[in-house]
């Protein structure tokens, strides 16, 4: 028997979407730039959410540079207008406190790909045979009756 979504993941879905849209269309401070809602996790008491986010840049971000510290600051000093906002969307009594987070997992999945990449190279996973005569796309040319 399936298990049901929680009370607290079904609040972590809406926040993330509210969220997202929240930060594109209200937070007008620069610093921030093109920012990405990756997850939410709400504690069971509703006390805390911690949201992940990730930055969309042409080089490789981590938790260190300038600018995803820079751009986390700045979320989390919005917070509260966030919070505030979510407040009134979601109608809920309890609003959790708002955490941002980078991360890091895109960076960690790019760097893993590059390195299979230069481990097999271009290879295809599976390779292609066309030669096979019991292949039975290539019309009947291994079976016995066509040949009679």
């Amino acid at each position: 028997m399936p298990r049901e979504f929680s009370r607290i993941d079904r609040i972590g879905d809406q926040m993330q979407r509210e969220l997202a849209q929240l930060i594109q269309r209200e937070v007008k401070d620069p610093r921030v730039g093109m920012v990405t809602v990756n997850a939410v996790k709400v504690s069971r008491d509703l006390g805390y959410a911690d949201i992940y986010v990730s930055l969309l840049s042409t080089e490789e971000l981590d938790a260190e540079s300038p600018e995803v510290r820079e751009s986390i600051a700045v979320l989390n000093k919005a917070s509260g207008f966030l919070r505030g906002q979510v407040g009134r969307a979601m109608k809920l009594r309890v609003i959790p406190q708002l955490r941002f987070h980078f991360d890091a997992l895109q960076g960690y999945s790019r760097r893993m790909d590059r390195l299979i990449r230069e481990a097999v190279g271009d290879k295809p996973a599976v390779k292609q045979n066309d030669e096979n005569p019991g292949d039975s796309r290539k019309g009947n040319q291994g079976d016995p009756e066509s040949e009679a």
